[in-house]
């Protein structure tokens, strides 16, 4: 029996290109992690300084599977820009799923969504109806991290 006989082209031989190629497409048939984005306290700060009467505010449309399949439409056309496809953060707007978010009362989530964080790029949304608002706010407390 004879060994295959490699031939050599340089220093690279046809076993180490097919090697490269190889790992080549299996890194490129993988998902894609992108890091996370830091999260900042500051961030969430806008939260902590609602007023008590808009914190107090229950969310109408609680409970509501249709808000939350509304809600997640108008996300995507307003929000994901900034907040990421799925909330979880972009270097624009920080992750809408961590613990400072969802544990926010719906009242505080929809009076910054309604008034933004205009210092930090986040623009009011009080030009979208008010059912809309709270449906983004049904969508916002579907998420978890």
């Amino acid at each position: 029996m004879h060994e295959p006989v490699l031939r050599r082209r340089g220093s690279v031989t046809l076993l180490a290109l097919l090697q490269s190629l190889g790992a080549v497409l299996l890194a490129s048939a993988l998902p894609q992690q992108l890091p996370a984005p830091k999260v900042h306290s500051s961030d969430y700060a806008e939260l902590e300084r609602v007023p008590a009467k808009a914190r107090d505010q229950p969310n109408p449309m609680a409970g509501n599977a249709a808000a939350v399949a509304a809600g997640r439409k108008l996300f995507e056309q307003h929000c994901a820009e900034c907040h990421g496809q799925n909330g979880q953060g972009r270097k624009r707007g920080p992750n809408l799923r961590v613990p400072e978010v969802q544990t926010a009362t719906p009242g505080a989530l929809f009076f910054v969504l309604s008034n933004g964080v205009v210092r930090r790029g986040m623009p009011d949304w009080s030009k979208l109806p008010t059912p809309e608002r709270w449906q983004i706010v049904s969508f916002l407390k579907s998420l978890r991290e």
